[in-house]
């Protein structure tokens, strides 16, 4: 466990010098490799993610694609649960959930300086 908690932090701290262009380089790389790793080939990742096979060239070269495409190679690989914990659910604070009397928040409060924008309709 002490392993993958140095090699992240040690991923963390070499994006955290990168560019935004060359974190989005990095990450299509890494895919790419994913990829290779599992010896699938990219016409075969296309079919299992349901996207045209240029879609994939375009992801790989590090071109303008969607999230929804990084989601569905993700999903491809079956790797979908790695997003779960780069992002992880953080729930309602015990202090809101007093609050809410167990009423789960439905959407944001406006701060106090958009009440100047405010609609007069």
């Amino acid at each position: 466990m002490q392993k993958y908690i140095i090699l992240y932090l040690i991923l963390i701290m070499s994006l955290n010098n990168l560019s935004d262009e060359q974190i989005i380089l990095e990450l299509t790389q890494r895919v790419k490799q994913r990829r290779l790793n599992l010896n699938i080939t990219q016409e075969e990742l296309s079919k299992r993610a349901g996207v045209h096979v240029q879609t994939i060239k375009n992801f790989e070269s590090g071109k303008t694609t969607t999230l929804l495409t990084f989601v569905q190679i993700i999903r491809a690989f079956g790797d979908i649960g790695a997003l779960d914990s780069l992002f992880p659910d953080p729930g309602i604070s015990p202090v809101e959930l007093l609050k809410l009397k167990g009423k789960e928040r439905e959407r944001a409060s406006r701060s106090t300086n958009d009440k100047s924008e405010e609609s007069s309709w």
